[in-house]
C-alpha cells in the first residue's frame, strides 16, 4: 500500500492543450509523484519522462486493434488501481473537465469511496487561438467568450446547441470538434443573426510543431475548408477577434516553427538541446535507445537492502550519474531508509548535472571535479581518502570499474550497488508512427553512439532497414565523426556545423529549416 493508505488516491489531471510545457505545476507534481499514470495518446510523450523510477504506465488510447478505449473500463482501470493503495494520475489532454469526461470519472471514483483531486489544465479552447495570434476576448471587440461543443453528427450538434440562444450570447464563440460541419455550423450562425461577413478560423494541432491555421468568414469558410483539405481535429473561433491574427501572430514566426526534431541522446543528455530547439519554436522528440528501470527480483533487492543498513559505516558517498542520485532517492524510500544515516558520509559527484541534481535535494557534495569523468574525481577527492575507509557507490549495472578499482588502489573498500539497470528502450510506437508518416523532419546525431544506438532500436522496434525509414528526414550531424557513421550506416547528412557543438548545431539546423519551411 502507498503511503499506508487501505486506499490509493487519483489525480484527474489536465496534460494542456499540447505544447508540454503549458502542463499545470501542480499537474506536473502529480505525474512525479504517481505509483501509476493511466493516459491516452498525447500531444508529446515528454511528459511521461517526468515519471518516478518504477511507476507503471496504462495506455488507454486508440491501438491498431481496437478504438479508444471504453470509459466505462476506464474508469474500472481507475477503481482497481486505487483500491489496491496506488496513488494513481489520471492525464488528459486539455482540462479535464471542459469536454474531457472528468466529471464521469469523478462520480464513478465517489462511488467507490476513492479519494480524488481534479487539477485543472490549459484548455485548448483558449490556449490554441492564443497560440494563432487570437486573444477570446479583447476590450474592444468582444468582452465575453462561449465554449461549445462541436460534436461531428449535424442531428446531435442541434439537439446540443440551443442555436438561438448561443449565436448571439457572446462576442466570442469557440467550437471544439466540429470541422466536418463547418458548413453546417457556419449556416446556423448566419441564419441566427450573425452576419454572413464575421470572421472564423480554424486552427489545427495548436500548440504542435503541426500547427495550422485556416481564417475565412462564416460566408466562404466552407468552400476554403474543401479548398485546403483542412481537417479534424481543430478549434474553431468565431467572431472579431479573429482579425487580431494579422497583428499578433508570433508562434508561427518564429525560426523552427513547424519543425519536429528527433533527439537521439540518452535521455539524462537530452535535456541541452531538446531546450534549445523549443526556444526556436521546434518540437523535440526525445528516442533515446536505452531505458534504465530499479532491477528486478529479491536478490538485488536484498543486495541494496544490505549495504543501505550499513548507512553508519560509509565514509564517502559517491554518485556518478543523475539516475544514480534518482534510484537511490527511490530505494530509501522503498526500503524505508532515512538518508540522515549517512551523516558521517563525504559526499561527492562527478559533473555539474549530478551535482546539481543533489542540491535540489538539499545536499551539497563536498568534492566535485574540474574534469567529468571518474578519474577526475578522485584527483578533487585525494585529500580526504585515507587507506581503511570505505566508499558506497550508487549505480547503474553498467558502470566502469575504473573508479572502484581506483579506490581499491588507494586501500579504501567500494561497496557497489546497482540501483538501477539499463536495458533496450521500449515503446516509442507513437514516433515511429511519426517517422513513417514523414512526421519528423529531421533526426540530430551528437556522438557516432547515438547513430548505433538508433539504428540498433529501430531493428529491435521490428524495422527491417531504418536506412530507408529515416529517408524522408533531414540527417543532423553534429561533427565529422558523427557523419561518417551515419553514412556507414547508410544515411545522407544535410546538416553539418562548422564546429561541434550543440549551440553550432541548432544554429546549422536553424538556417536549413529557414530555406525549406513550408509556407
Amino acid at each position: 500500500m502507498t503511503g499506508g493508505l487501505s486506499k490509493g488516491k487519483v489525480y484527474l489531471v489536465g496534460a494542456g492543450p499540447g505544447d508540454p510545457k503549458l502542463i499545470t505545476l501542480r499537474g506536473l507534481e502529480c505525474i512525479r509523484m504517481c505509483d501509476v499514470i493511466v493516459y491516452d495518446r498525447l500531444a508529446s510523450p515528454r511528459l511521461l519522462m517526468h515519471l518516478k523510477p518504477g511507476a507503471e504506465r496504462i495506455y488507454v488510447g486508440k491501438l491498431p486493434d481496437r478504438h479508444t478505449m471504453k470509459q466505462e473500463e476506464i474508469n474500472r482501470i481507475l477503481v482497481e488501481q486505487a483500491l489496491q493503495g496506488k496513488i494513481v494520475t489520471r492525464l488528459k489532454g486539455g482540462d479535464p473537465t471542459v469536454f474531457g469526461r472528468g466529471g464521469e470519472e469523478a462520480e464513478a471514483l465517489r462511488r467507490e469511496g476513492i479519494e480524488f483531486e481534479i487539477v485543472p489544465g490549459v484548455t485548448s479552447a483558449v490556449a490554441v487561438p492564443a497560440y494563432a495570434g487570437i486573444p477570446v476576448t479583447h476590450r474592444d471587440l468582444a468582452s465575453s467568450v462561449s465554449i461549445i461543443t462541436g460534436h461531428e453528427n449535424p442531428e446531435k450538434l442541434d439537439e446540443l446547441i440551443r442555436w438561438d440562444r448561443v449565436t448571439n450570447a457572446t462576442g466570442t464563440l469557440v467550437f471544439l470538434m466540429g470541422v466536418a460541419r463547418i458548413g453546417h455550423i457556419a449556416r446556423q450562425l448566419i441564419r441566427h443573426g450573425r452576419p454572413p461577413g464575421t470572421p472564423i478560423a480554424l486552427i489545427r494541432w495548436g500548440t504542435t510543431a503541426d500547427q495550422r491555421t485556416l481564417v475565412g468568414t462564416l460566408a466562404d469558410i466552407e468552400d476554403k475548408v474543401k479548398a485546403a483539405g483542412f481537417e479534424p481535429p481543430a478549434v474553431i473561433v468565431v467572431g472579431d477577434v479573429v482579425r487580431q491574427r494579422d497583428k499578433l501572430m508570433w508562434y508561427e514566426k518564429r525560426p523552427l516553427f513547424g519543425a519536429r526534431v528527433l533527439v537521439t541522446r540518452a535521455q539524462a543528455q537530452a535535456g541541452t538541446l531538446s531546450q534549445r530547439i523549443e526556444e526556436l519554436g521546434g518540437e523535440p522528440i526525445e528516442y533515446p535507445a536505452i531505458e534504465t528501470r530499479m532491477p528486478e527480483g529479491e536478490a538485488a533487492e536484498a543486495a541494496i537492502g544490505e549495504a543501505l543498513a550499513a548507512a553508519e559505516t560509509y565514509d564517502h558517498l559517491i554518485f556518478t550519474s543523475v539516475n544514480g542520485v534518482r534510484y537511490f532517492l527511490e530505494w530509501l524510500r522503498r526500503l524505508g531508509q532515512d538518508i540522515r544515516r549517512f551523516h558521517r558520509a563525504r559526499i561527492a559527484a562527478v559533473g555539474p548535472k549530478t551535482a546539481e541534481a543533489l542540491r535540489e535535494i538539499g545536499l551539497a557534495p563536498a568534492a566535485l571535479p574540474e574534469t567529468f569523468h571518474a578519474e577526475g574525481l578522485l584527483d578533487s577527492m585525494r585529500e580526504a581518502v585515507r587507506p581503511g575507509q570505505r566508499a558506497l557507490l550508487p549505480r547503474g549495472d553498467l558502470a566502469r570499474k575504473s573508479l572502484p578499482e581506483a579506490l581499491r588502489a588507494l586501500g579504501v573498500e567500494p561497496v557497489e550497488i546497482d540501483v538501477y539497470e539499463t536495458v533496450p528502450a521500449g515503446g516509442g510506437e507513437d514516433i515511429l508512427d511519426l517517422l513513417r508518416e514523414g512526421g519528423i523532419q529531421i533526426v540530430t546525431f551528437t556522438s557516432a553512439s547515438t547513430v548505433r544506438n538508433l539504428i540498433g532500436r529501430l531493428r529491435n522496434a521490428g524495422v527491417d532497414d531504418p536506412a530507408e525509414l529515416l529517408g524522408r528526414t533531414a540527417v543532423a550531424s553534429i561533427g565529422p565523426l558523427t557523419s561518417a557513421a551515419a553514412r556507414e550506416a547508410g544515411l545522407a547528412v544535410a546538416i553539418e556545423p562548422p564546429e561541434s557543438t550543440i549551440d553550432a548545431l541548432v544554429a546549422a539546423i536553424a538556417a536549413y529549416w529557414a530555406e525549406r519551411r513550408p509556407v
